[in-house]
C-alpha cells in the first residue's frame, strides 16, 4: 500500500505513535537509569556512609580509651581509677557494639578479611589492656606503666594501623560507589539529550510528510472549487489514492459532472416553465371566477345558519328553564318523603308506647288477682278467728271489693289500649304505603330530572356545535375572498415567473461547461391575456357580530 492511499487519520496515527513510542522508549529509559543512580545514592548513603561513620566512631572509642588510660597514671587515687575505668569500659562496650554491626553490614569478601584483621589486633590490645587494669587496680603503678609504654605499643600500633586500612577500605569503596552514581546520572542526562533530539528530528520529518501529502491535494481541492464558484465548470479535477483528499477531489469532481448535467437540464427546463406560468395564469383567472361564485354560496349558508342557530338557543333555553323546573320538583318530593318518613317513624314510637302500657296494665291485673287471693285466704283466717277476727274480716271484704274494682278498671284499659294499638298499626301500615308512595315519586320525578339535564345538555351542546358551524361558514367566507385577492396575486406572480425564466436562461448561459455545446431551448410563448376578476365583497346579511378568522 502506497503511502498517498493512507487515511489521514491513520498517517496521523502512525505519526502519533511513532512520536509516542519514541517518547515511551525515552521515557523508560530515563526511569531504568534513574533507577539506577537512585539505587547508586542510597548504596552510597544507606551503606557505605554509615560504615565509614561507624569505623571513625570506633576509631574516636579507642583514642579515648587511650587517653583514659594516661589519665589513670597521672592521677592514681581510687576515685580516679574507678571513673577511668568505667569510661575505658563503656567504650569497649559501644566499640564491641559497633564491630558486631559492621560484622552484618560488611558483605564483600575483602571487607570480612579486613575487618578479621582489625578484631584480631584489637584481641592482642584488649589482653594488655586487661593486663594493664589489673596492675592498675592491685595498685602496681610501675608495672603498670612499664606495659604501657612497653608490651602495649606493638599491639596498639597493629590495632590502630587495622583499623586505619579497614577505614581506607571502606572510604574506597564509597568513592567508587559515588563515581557510579555521577557516571550514572551522567548517562542518564546524555540518554535523554539524545533521544529528545531524535524525537524532535522524527516528529520534523513525519509533520513535513503529513503537511506535503495532505496539503497538495487540498489546494487542488480548493482551485477547483474556486472555478466551479466563478461558473466554469469545464476545469478538469484528478485525484490519487483513496484516502480524505482523494475523497474530497472525487466528490468534487462528482459535483462538477452534476453541475454540467443541471446546468443542461436548466436551460432546456427554464422556457417550459415560462409557458407553464403563462397557462398557470389563465387557470387562476378561472379559479377567481369560481371563488367569487363560492362566496356568494357561503354568504347565503351563513345566514341560513344564523336563523338555526337562534332556534337551537331557544330551545336550549327552554329545556334549561324546565331542568329547573325538574330539579325544584325533585326537591319538594324529596322534602315530602322525609316528612312522610318523620310520620312513620312517630307511628313506630306510638306503637311500641301502647305496646308497653298493655304490659303494665296486665303487671296491674296481676296484682289485683294476687291482692283478691290474700283477701280471701284473710276472711278464711278471720273466720276461724272467731269474733274476735270479725274486724279483720270486715277489712279483707274491703280489700276484695278494690281488688276485684281494680282488676275490672285494668281490663277495661287493656281493651281500649288494644284498639288503639291496632289502630296504630293500621295507621303505620297506611303511612308506610305512603312512604313507599313517595319515594317511588321522588324516584320517578329525579329520572325526568336527569332526562331534562341530559336534554338541557344536549341542547347546550347543539347550540355550540351550531355557533362552531356558524364560525367556521364565516371562516370560509372571509377564507374565500382572501383566496379570490390570492388568485390574483398568483395570476400577476405567473407573469413575473415567465419574465424571471428568461432571466434565468440567460444566467444559467454563463456557465461554461466542458462540450462547449449550447444545449437545445424551448422557445419562449408570450402568455396570453389575463382578464382579472375581482370578486364583490358583500357584507353578510345578520351576522355584524360573528367573529371573522383569517384563513
Amino acid at each position: 500500500m502506497k503511502f498517498n492511499d493512507l487515511k489521514i487519520s491513520t498517517r496521523l496515527t502512525l505519526g502519533f505513535g511513532l512520536m509516542a513510542l519514541l517518547i515511551g522508549l525515552m521515557g523508560t529509559l530515563s526511569v531504568v537509569l534513574a533507577r539506577s543512580a537512585d539505587k547508586a545514592f542510597h548504596s552510597i548513603i544507606d551503606d557505605r556512609f554509615p560504615k565509614v561513620l561507624h569505623l571513625h566512631v570506633a576509631k574516636e572509642d579507642v583514642t579515648g580509651v587511650e587517653l583514659a588510660l594516661t589519665q589513670m597514671l597521672l592521677d592514681t587515687s581510687t576515685e580516679n581509677v574507678q571513673r577511668h575505668q568505667a569510661t575505658i569500659n563503656a567504650k569497649r562496650q559501644q566499640i564491641t557494639q559497633l564491630f558486631e554491626t559492621l560484622a552484618q553490614q560488611i558483605t564483600t569478601p575483602q571487607g570480612k578479611a579486613a575487618l578479621a584483621e582489625t578484631l584480631r589486633a584489637r584481641g592482642e590490645y584488649a589482653a594488655q589492656l586487661l593486663r594493664y587494669s589489673e596492675l592498675v587496680a592491685a595498685g602496681r603503678m610501675d608495672e603498670a606503666r612499664a606495659v604501657l609504654t612497653g608490651s602495649m605499643v606493638a599491639p596498639r600500633k597493629a590495632y590502630f594501623d587495622a583499623l586505619d586500612g579497614l577505614i581506607d577500605f571502606q572510604e574506597s569503596l564509597a568513592k567508587t560507589a559515588q563515581a557510579d552514581a555521577v557516571a550514572a546520572v551522567s548517562t542518564l542526562n546524555v540518554s535523554v539529550l539524545v533521544l529528545t533530539g531524535l524525537a524532535l528530528v522524527a516528529g520534523a520529518v513525519i509533520g513535513f510528510g503529513i503537511v506535503r501529502s495532505t496539503t497538495g491535494p487540498l489546494r487542488r481541492a480548493v482551485d477547483a472549487a474556486r472555478a466551479v464558484a466563478a461558473g466554469d465548470l469545464s476545469l478538469p479535477i484528478t485525484y490519487r489514492g483513496t484516502n480524505e483528499t482523494a475523497q474530497l477531489l472525487q466528490a468534487l469532481q462528482e459535483m462538477q459532472q452534476s453541475l454540467v448535467h443541471l446546468v443542461g437540464q436548466v436551460r432546456t427546463n427554464s422556457d417550459s416553465v415560462s409557458y407553464a406560468s403563462a397557462e398557470i395564469a389563465q387557470g387562476n383567472n378561472d379559479l377567481s371566477a369560481r371563488t367569487e361564485q363560492q362566496a356568494s354560496a357561503l354568504q347565503e349558508t351563513a345566514a341560513s345558519m344564523e336563523q338555526l342557530n337562534a332556534t337551537v338557543r331557544q330551545n336550549a333555553e327552554n329545556s334549561r328553564q324546565a331542568n329547573q323546573l325538574a330539579q325544584t320538583a325533585t326537591s319538594i318530593a324529596v322534602q315530602g318523603g322525609e316528612v312522610v318518613a318523620d310520620v312513620v317513624r312517630t307511628m313506630r314510637d306510638i306503637n311500641d308506647s301502647s305496646n308497653k302500657i298493655s304490659e303494665i296494665i296486665g303487671v296491674i291485673d296481676s296484682i289485683a288477682f294476687q291482692t283478691n287471693i290474700l283477701a280471701l285466704n284473710a276472711a278464711v283466717e278471720a273466720a276461724r278467728a272467731g269474733d274476735q277476727g270479725r274486724g279483720f274480716a270486715v277489712v279483707a271484704t274491703e280489700v276484695r271489693v278494690l281488688a276485684s274494682r281494680s282488676a275490672e278498671a285494668s281490663r277495661e284499659i287493656k281493651g281500649l289500649i288494644g284498639t288503639s294499638v291496632e289502630r296504630v298499626e293500621a295507621g303505620s301500615a297506611l303511612v308506610d304505603r305512603a312512604g313507599q308512595t313517595m319515594s317511588e315519586v321522588v324516584a320517578s320525578i329525579r329520572r325526568v330530572t336527569d332526562i331534562m339535564g341530559e336534554i338541557s345538555a344536549a341542547s347546550t351542546e347543539q347550540s355550540q356545535g351550531v355557533d362552531q358551524i356558524n364560525e367556521a361558514v364565516t371562516q370560509m367566507d372571509h377564507a374565500t375572498q382572501q383566496n379570490a385577492a390570492l388568485v390574483e396575486e398568483m395570476a400577476a406572480a405567473a407573469a413575473s415567473l415567465n419574465q424571471q425564466a428568461g432571466e434565468l436562461v440567460q444566467t444559467v448561459a454563463t456557465f461554461k461547461l466542458p462540450d462547449c455545446q449550447d444545449q437545445a431551448q424551448v422557445p419562449v410563448q408570450e402568455p396570453r391575456a389575463v382578464v382579472q376578476h375581482r370578486p364583490v365583497r358583500r357584507p353578510l346579511l345578520g351576522h355584524a357580530h360573528l367573529p371573522m378568522a383569517a384563513a
